[in-house]
């Protein structure tokens, strides 16, 4: 997976996903209440929006949750 934000690019690994966010491993550091654009796989931008919720700093990049702001509530869109 990747988070894009503006002059900024990480890449990370999917821990888990849920309807409304996403746990993930990133490589560069993230600050919680930023938001990104998300691609996963080989999706094509645009990707979903997301906004990080909270940040766990590990010895080789940090743990992340990211809630998606393209859902409200608990039920996602329905082109996903």
């Amino acid at each position: 997976m990747t988070l894009r934000g503006p002059n900024f690019e990480t890449h990370g690994w999917t821990l888990n996903v849920s309807r409304g966010g996403m746990r993930a491993i990133v490589e560069e550091p993230l600050q919680s209440g930023a938001e990104y654009e998300l691609l996963v796989g080989d999706a094509e931008p645009p990707g979903r929006k997301v906004a990080v919720v909270w940040v766990q700093d590990e010895a080789d990049g940090q743990i992340v949750g990211v809630r998606f702001l393209d859902v409200e509530g608990s039920v996602p869109p329905e082109n996903v």
